[in-house]
């Protein structure tokens, strides 16, 4: 008898979780799940490398409030390039606006919305190559001609690191900058538009041998 009353303040507390009010005009079925779509699917799905889908209302919504945690910290997606700090096209990172949105949907109770608002299930894409010869990132290093991207690869978790294209006319170009970077995410980053670097252009590493890195070359 004792326990009854403590199983009973559960179960009300979990329905008064699952029906919160509603407070918001952002819905999942008309922006929320556009962005997980773009931005998520491609690991939140059935068979895919997260622990769980995010694909439909009923995956998402027990997570919603984990969601937005993850989002404001920037841990997911997991990216770790600072937005901004060079430009890549296979960029994974969410926008400011993206954050916003999904914060604003969860402090607002989360509403599904209407079935007729939702896009379509994205295929799984295949993964952005980037081609061309790669070439070890060393401090000092001379390059010229055209970069397509940049590899990283650590062994432990990398907390910090920019990667700068000094020119000659005294001009630095950022190429990339690494942050709370973790060894599974080990990838290749193209850049948006290839990167033409002038003869004499010196690569620049703040700090020195925190990743393996390679500059990938046209």
């Amino acid at each position: 008898m004792g326990g009854r009353p403590v199983i009973l303040l559960l179960f009300v507390s979990g329905l008064l979780d699952a029906h919160d009010v509603i407070t918001t005009k952002i819905t999942f079925s008309r922006e929320i799940s556009r962005i997980l779509y773009k931005r998520c699917a491609g690991c939140h799905r059935e068979g895919g490398k997260a622990p769980m889908a995010l694909l439909t209302y009923e995956e998402s919504r027990p997570w919603a409030k984990a969601i937005k945690e993850e989002v404001l910290e920037r841990r997911m997606p997991p990216w770790g390039a600072v937005r901004g700090f060079g430009s890549f096209q296979n960029d994974a990172s969410l926008t400011q606006e993206e954050v916003s949105l999904i914060a604003e949907w969860v402090e607002g109770g989360a509403p599904e919305g209407e079935a007729r608002y939702l896009p379509p299930v994205p295929a799984l894409a295949e993964p952005v190559k980037v081609t061309g010869r790669r070439i070890p990132v060393r401090n000092g290093a001379m390059v010229r001609g055209l970069l397509a991207g940049i590899e990283a690869r650590v062994k432990a978790e990398v907390q910090s690191v920019r990667v700068f294209a000094d020119q000659p006319d005294g001009s630095s170009l950022p190429l990339i900058w690494l942050r709370h970077y973790k060894p599974q995410w080990a990838r290749a980053f193209a850049f948006r538009k290839p990167v033409a670097v002038a003869p004499g252009t010196r690569i620049r590493v703040e700090p020195e041998g925190q990743a393996q890195l390679f500059l990938i070359t046209r």
